[in-house]
């Protein structure tokens, strides 16, 4: 009788303690629910302020955009390259703040008053394109400039500008555009190109752009960056190869013979 009572006993404190543990868990669960609620709410209203004050920002600086570009034209009508290649970068930091206008558009204007502006010692790069573009390419066996292969399709902002092979390396220069400020632009050490003959061909080295975790930041939405990949040299058999960087970009059927 003892030991039925004893069991009888253990059996009711085990039922008092599963009926609060499932009335705590129903308890938090509603509590957690609550707060999720509140959570959205004020996220909700957060994100409401921010688009209603991007909003009037926007319209706010939207006579100054159409000020800056307007001066830049009739600056640019009248020849004075120099001070309308300054309006329209001005208006260019405007244009990736608010989106007034088409920035690769604005960022090809930009690009083509560099020369007539006398600025082609700086051009539309972070660094100075003459530390890429040698002045002798008669040592490599072959060259092409704006070589005609596939891109992938995140490649948008970046291309080939010129192939060079040699007997010692293979070099790649690129150039990638920026569509936004204080953009990161780095080329991720396991980037290879890859031949039919040679096989896989890890980076040697890099001109002008930093390997990762390093970063070479371009600053502006107009600026473009001109850089060189180094790699060990393609096997002579080889008439095309790719290049993949990342899952970013990659480059398919590139001459090189």
């Amino acid at each position: 009788m003892k030991k039925a009572r004893f069991y009888m006993t253990l059996v009711a404190i085990l039922a008092i303690n599963m009926t609060m543990t499932a009335q705590f868990t129903e308890a938090e669960r509603i509590t957690h629910n609550v707060l999720s609620g509140l959570n959205s709410v004020l996220e909700s209203q957060e994100r409401k302020q921010k688009a209603e004050l991007f909003s009037r920002e926007k319209a706010q600086f939207k006579p100054a955009f159409d000020e800056t570009m307007e001066e830049a034209r009739e600056l640019e009508e009248e020849g004075k390259f120099a001070d309308a290649l300054a309006k329209y970068e001005e208006a260019a930091k405007l244009n990736w703040n608010y989106g007034y206008s088409d920035q690769r558009n604005l960022t090809r204007k930009i690009t083509s008053l560099y020369g007539p502006a006398g600025r082609t010692e700086d051009g539309p790069s972070v660094l100075n394109n003459s530390k890429v573009t040698l002045s002798d390419y008669s040592g490599y066996r072959f060259m092409r400039e704006n070589p005609i292969c596939k891109p992938g399709k995140n490649a948008k902002n970046i291309q080939i500008v010129r192939v060079c092979c040699s007997d010692t390396e293979t070099r790649i220069e690129m150039e990638c555009e920026s569509v936004k400020m204080n953009v990161n632009a780095n080329i991720n050490p396991d980037a290879y190109i890859k031949g039919k003959k040679s096989g896989k061909l890890g980076i040697v080295s890099t001109q002008n752009i930093t390997v990762e975790p390093a970063r070479t930041i371009i600053e502006q939405p107009y600026q473009k960056l001109r850089f060189a990949l180094i790699f060990p040299p393609l096997s002579l058999e080889d008439t095309e190869f790719e290049l993949k960087e990342s899952s970013w970009w990659h480059f398919k059927k590139i001459p090189c013979k």
